[in-house]
């Protein structure tokens, strides 16, 4: 599925816009936009968003240099474990920082920990950063998170506009340089990726809940991580592209209530019937 989505999914610049940005409309599997002419948007906001391309696959060819200059490749951190990818600048001051505030605020509320059960991989996509940026802001944002092992686990990248341009369309990621602004218009989106670098799903806004980023890690690692609690969760929670989101499936939660209350019911049964010969001897006794 190819789903669009405009800049109703997108806070750009913290810059308000003139007139809604966009309103979307469900048919069938795709979500429509209606976005506003051209001439009720600002210039910067044109063509920026993210165009879902789920199940596509990333090029782990792709190289860039990780926080301490070395040089990498993409796919150097996959293959074991699934990904979140974000997709920022070093230099933002305003909706990157929001983003990456929001991950670490979810990421807290789970047990799940980087290089053990997931990685992040933070990609800027101002070819005019430096190594020495990634790891100033690798430092800040591992100071905040505080978690063991973090390290190791939170990879933070640059590159050229060849190698970034190539990453930033196999995710749909579409961003705008506003040179008035001297800032760039992006998305406020984070993706969650297989261990062999496919788009499992995409997570919008500047806060995700801990609840739905468990369910991508744990669907994307292929049900290696999380706990049988989490399996049966799943089965009542389904992702919604148009959304972003899990979503109680009801359904699935009236069979499952189904199922629990034959196994309740059977189980005082089983019980009743257990106890009744004692209370038959009993009275025997007693006559």
């Amino acid at each position: 599925m190819n789903t669009q989505f405009g800049l109703s999914a997108v806070l750009l610049l913290a810059m308000a816009a003139p007139a809604p940005l966009a309103f979307g409309q469900m048919k069938g599997d795709i979500v429509k936009w209606n976005i506003p002419p051209s001439s009720d948007r600002l210039p910067t906001l044109k063509n920026v968003g993210v165009d879902q391309k789920l199940d596509a696959q990333v090029p782990l060819n792709l190289e860039f240099r990780d926080e301490t200059g070395k040089a990498v490749r993409l796919g150097d951190y996959f293959g074991k474990r699934p990904i979140i990818l974000n997709l920022a600048y070093y230099g933002c001051t305003m909706l990157c920082g929001e983003v990456q505030s929001g991950i670490i605020g979810s990421l807290r509320a789970l047990q799940f920990n980087p290089s053990t059960d997931f990685d992040i991989v933070t990609v800027s996509f101002d070819p005019k950063e430096t190594p020495e940026q990634a790891a100033a802001k690798k430092k800040s944002l591992l100071q905040r998170y505080h978690r063991p092992g973090a390290e190791e686990g939170w990879h933070f990248l640059t590159g050229d506009q060849h190698n970034i341009e190539a990453l930033t369309k196999s995710v749909g990621f579409d961003y705008r340089y506003d040179p008035t602004l001297n800032q760039w218009a992006h998305a406020a989106a984070i993706m969650v990726l297989t261990p062999e670098g496919k788009i499992s799903k995409y997570f919008y806004g500047v806060e995700f809940a801990p609840k739905d980023l468990r369910f991508g890690l744990i669907e994307a690692s292929e049900n290696k991580i999380g706990t049988i609690v989490d399996q049966i969760l799943l089965y009542c929670y389904h992702y919604n592209p148009a959304t972003g989101k899990y979503g109680a499936v009801i359904m699935n939660v009236l069979r499952l209530a189904g199922v629990a209350t034959v196994l309740i019911l059977g189980g005082l049964v089983f019980i009743l019937f257990r106890r009744e010969p004692s209370y038959q001897t009993h009275a025997a006794r007693i006559g």
